[in-house]
């Protein structure tokens, strides 16, 4: 049974019984690779460098919190999942998990397309020279004006999720005198192995329209008959944080049932399907994600089988990394502020964030890992919980953690794979100032997204 469900209330659920805990790490200034991103390390003085630098010397330039993200890994992170699928596929990157004019640029420059889901994403997207044709537009509720706008960009296409959007894209589209490309978003009824807030092909949520029950049969025979749409394929999305491959096998399997059905009735073979996303990614030394090479085998092969033993052509295949590309290349620096022992259950190390940068441990019961990065430290493990400023118990950051026990006021840590939904999901809560993102390369840095301001606050408070 989860914390989160414990049957006598959630405070009771976090009085663990002793011997819980695995052994706390031999080395507890060791950096897992697995968890942070490919130029951090440690200098000769114990303090934790990225690209480079210092930290000490970026939380001296640019304050605390701050995220920051590693260039040179989210570039080759782009280039291995474009290398994996080929010319013969697709990736188009989730701009949700974390998107700016920065990441665009370097998303164009590696080949990458980019799926957006409102009109903010959208206008970023442009604003920063994305071409059109490689923008997917996705939402289960995208206004009129957003499908407006999408439509005169002329984006690549737009993922149908209704059977009212399908009616409405149709018709702004002929009102503009387009034919619009779509995809039609169907839910398989896959259980993935995730958090159910972050599941989303079981029929009971809100994406998707369910091939149970022919409702995507009848959405299909609908986007066919429509002369402002031109249907393209099938797409489906199962979840986030995925692990296991089976999911996407089922997935897979439904919805080329569904393509030979759509040719035995209408004649017409779609060229393109479309998986989703939802890798997963090693938030702790207990994750273990695959590669982007194994991931692209998996997937293709499934696809490449399950059409031949239905008789149709393989479609082009399309993915959707975001987590996967932009998670790990990024960390969350925090400075320590109170640190309060609670004898005979951990000591509560509070730092000047919290889930106003880092919603998901309150949201999803998220773990993180955790490390002392402005020094070296020899002193034994403290078990530890890393919480923040905001007036909420559950402003919890790292749930459990083991820290050295002379962590003091002043000293900086590091929390490893925040460049996904962190900053996205950041919030104004209590009135924090959302935190800036650094771009780290070569020995530089620079602001990517600057930190807020009072300012900032004020000038959208008109009184």
């Amino acid at each position: 049974m989860s914390r989160s469900a414990h049957p006598a209330g959630p405070r009771y659920a976090d009085v663990l019984p002793e011997g819980h805990f695995a052994a706390p790490p031999t080395d507890l200034n060791r950096l897992d690779p697995k968890v942070w991103s490919r130029t951090v390390g440690r200098d000769a003085d114990g303090v934790v460098t990225v690209a480079g630098i210092p930290v000490t010397r970026l939380a001296e330039e640019f304050g605390t919190p701050a995220y920051i993200l590693d260039v040179d890994d989210f570039r080759a992170r782009c280039r291995a999942w474009a290398d994996a699928f080929g010319e013969d596929a697709d990736v188009f990157y989730a701009g949700k998990a974390f998107l700016s004019r920065a990441i665009v640029r370097w998303l164009t420059e590696e080949g990458l397309n980019l799926d957006v889901c409102s009109g903010g994403e959208l206008s970023t997207a442009l604003s920063a020279g994305m071409p059109a044709e490689r923008i997917a537009f996705h939402g289960n509720n995208k206004t009129t004006a957003e499908i407006t706008r999408a439509v005169e960009a002329g984006v690549g296409r737009i993922v149908l999720d209704s059977f009212q959007e399908i009616v409405r894209v149709a018709h702004i589209a002929q009102s503009l005198g387009k034919r619009q490309r779509v995809q039609i978003r169907v839910t398989v009824g896959v259980e993935a192995h995730t958090h159910e807030f972050i599941a989303t092909a079981h029929e009971d949520q809100k994406f998707g329209i369910a091939l149970a029950g022919g409702q995507a049969a009848e959405a299909v025979r609908r986007a066919l008959g429509l002369d402002g749409l031109e249907l393209v394929g099938i797409h489906s999305h199962i979840g986030s944080q995925i692990f296991d491959m089976a999911g996407f096998e089922v997935s897979a399997r439904r919805v080329v049932r569904l393509l030979a059905e759509i040719r035995d009735e209408h004649g017409v073979e779609l060229p393109e399907i479309d998986l989703g996303g939802g890798l997963g990614i090693a938030y702790t030394s207990d994750d273990d994600p695959r590669e982007p090479h194994d991931i692209a085998k998996a997937l293709t092969g499934i696809v490449a089988r399950e059409c031949e033993a239905a008789g149709l052509r393989t479609p082009r295949i399309s993915v959707e990394p975001g987590r996967a590309i932009v998670g790990p290349t990024a960390f969350t620096l925090y400075e320590v502020g109170t640190i309060k022992p609670l004898e005979g259950l951990r000591t509560y190390v509070s730092v000047d964030g919290g889930m106003s940068d880092n919603i998901r441990t309150a949201l999803y019961d998220a773990e993180y890992s955790v490390a002392l990065v402005s020094r070296r430290s020899d002193a034994e493990p403290m078990l530890s919980r890393v919480v923040g400023k905001h007036c909420e118990s559950g402003d919890i950051i790292v749930r459990d953690a083991f820290l050295p026990a002379d962590v003091a006021p002043g000293d900086l840590l590091a929390v490893p794979a925040t460049g996904a939904y962190c900053r996205s999901m950041a919030s104004n809560y209590n009135h924090a100032l959302r935190p800036p993102v650094v771009a780290v390369q070569g020995g530089a840095s620079r602001v990517i997204v600057r930190r807020e301001t009072e300012e900032d606050l004020l000038r959208l408070d008109v009184g």
